[in-house]
């Protein structure tokens, strides 16, 4: 469902109510509808989804106040900024200075998620909402996220899943019949170049090996594998082979980092 990882933001507004049960279909509605609106009102989109990602990290680990959250990969800082209202001390960290927007969060760092400028365990939280995807080398990255993370702290890695209706990006669901096609049926439909290229900057990463490498991992535990937005089981679509490559339309990953 995710096409992004930040949007761009214009003006900083304050937090809206956001009161949804998780999973639930008014919750995915509610995001739905906030995704069709994203290149028109990416403030109100990305902002919901702050907050909803914000409520899952705390749903599995607690209040953020207090916490040192490192968020790689977060655009124009969406996720930081929220993470920030809620009391943590909050870093962005991004590669891409177009990203960024016209005002970044404060202290934001241009830096690679693969070579973090940050000692061992230095995160209470590790965030990574929708990066996996469009870095070449995953095993990588994770590596760098759980290595920035203290022993007993959370890592949160979301993805959206090549096979996933929104796995092609701007020019999804066509990347069903290729990603050259699609990206040329984008081109003939706009007038435009499409953003991303299979290979170069959108990876096809998809949700049965990373579960094998994750757990095969000895230095973090799986707590939870599910779908970001599904409405209902959330975990247990991403437990039927085959059917979860199409029906988790993006994975979400908690990790707890072990113990040296």
């Amino acid at each position: 469902m995710s096409r992004a990882r930040g949007g761009s933001r214009k003006s900083s507004t304050a937090p809206r109510p956001y009161e949804f049960k998780d999973p639930s279909f008014r919750r995915s509605l509610s995001l739905l509808r906030a995704f069709r609106h994203e290149q028109d009102d990416p403030e109100a989109c990305y902002s919901l989804l702050a907050q909803d990602a914000a409520d899952q990290v705390e749903a599995y680990d607690g209040p953020l106040a207090g916490r040192t959250v490192v968020d790689v990969g977060g655009g124009s800082g969406y996720f930081t900024e929220e993470f920030r209202r809620r009391g943590a001390d909050a870093f962005l960290f991004e590669p891409d200075p177009t990203e960024l927007g016209e005002k970044p969060p404060d202290s934001t760092v241009i830096a690679d998620g693969y070579l973090l400028p940050l000692r061992d365990a230095a995160a209470d939280v590790t965030f990574s909402s929708n990066v996996l995807e469009h870095v070449a080398d995953p095993q990588t990255f994770l590596s760098e996220l759980i290595r920035v993370t203290r022993p007993g702290g959370l890592i949160y890695v979301s993805f959206t899943n090549w096979l996933s209706p929104w796995g092609g990006h701007e020019w999804a669901p066509w990347h069903y019949l290729g990603a050259e096609r699609a990206r040329a049926r984008y081109r003939r439909r706009t007038g435009k170049a499409a953003k991303h290229t299979l290979g170069e900057n959108l990876f096809a990463v998809h949700i049965g090996p990373t579960l094998r490498q994750v757990r095969a991992r000895d230095d973090v535990t799986v707590v939870s594998a599910r779908s970001r937005y599904w409405p209902f089981l959330a975990e247990t679509v991403v437990r039927a082979p085959g059917i979860r490559e199409v029906a988790t339309w993006n994975l979400l990953l908690i990790l707890r980092r072990c113990p040296p």
